[in-house]
């Protein structure tokens, strides 16, 4: 009798050290569970720090490319003007010059017969629908985006609107004319870079061409769309536009 009292009481106790063994393994996972992962001592997770930043910065440069065309025109940024009211618009990361550019390596691609040793000129795009002796600023200003890339191919141009003097008044010194009177009737000119220009929707079609002078052969072509944003970001230096306004805005002199 005494033998089996003393057998249930071990059994007891046994249970009872196993049943706080039990809560005490569950204790222990349930800090273990609630309480933070603490790194390693002198153990930085650089991957952590630079995940997001990362992340962020290549969200950034794909919202970017978004929205800008095939020439880094920004799409719909917030509209801007100067302080003189001279301009209203949207900020470019381009200009007429890389439209240039552009123009220029098909010119190159195409061309035949000019090469470094046969002297050049440029003449300013002509609109196409009047009688071909008129333009405007983007006509001017594409003769002299034109001379300035040609002369990074190596292409040698010949400024027939330089005279043999520097002109000096009180606005200022120049060397320029366009008095015909005032510049050199004889020139070594060999081919001659020109073009017309016409609206067209969405901007302006520009199409440019190198002739022979004595040929009048065409010897290199090329052809772009200017989007009207880009023609529109040119402006007049007394700061006026067609019929004084622009966009809704009426310009002045700035």
């Amino acid at each position: 009798m005494k033998r089996r009292n003393h057998y249930a009481l071990l059994m007891l106790t046994a249970s009872a050290v196993g049943m706080s063994g039990c809560s005490m393994m569950a204790d222990e996972e349930q800090v273990a569970t609630q309480a933070p992962a603490r790194p390693a001592m002198n153990v930085i997770d650089v991957t952590a720090q630079d995940r997001a930043p990362g992340q962020s910065r290549r969200d950034d440069d794909e919202s970017q490319s978004r929205s800008m065309d095939a020439f880094g025109a920004i799409g719909q940024p917030p509209m801007y003007s100067s302080v003189q009211g001279a301009y209203k618009g949207r900020p470019l990361t381009k200009h007429i010059g890389d439209y240039v550019k552009n123009m220029t390596q098909d010119l190159i691609a195409n061309m035949e017969y000019v090469n470094d040793k046969t002297p050049i000129g440029v003449t300013h795009f002509a609109l196409l629908d009047t009688n071909l002796q008129e333009t405007d600023l983007l006509g001017r200003q594409m003769a002299e985006s034109f001379v300035h890339e040609l002369h990074k191919f190596r292409v040698p141009v010949i400024d027939f609107k330089a005279t043999e003097y520097i002109r000096i008044t009180e606005g200022g010194d120049f060397v320029l004319s366009r008095d015909y009177l005032e510049l050199s009737s004889s020139l070594p000119i060999e081919y001659v870079l020109t073009g017309t220009m016409t609206k067209h929707q969405g901007g302006v079609l520009v199409n440019a061409r190198i002739l022979g002078m004595e040929s009048r052969a065409v010897v290199a072509s090329a052809q772009m769309l200017v989007p009207f944003y880009v023609v529109d970001a040119l402006i007049p230096s007394d700061g006026s536009g067609q019929g004084g306004e622009r966009d809704g805005v009426k310009l002045s002199r700035g």
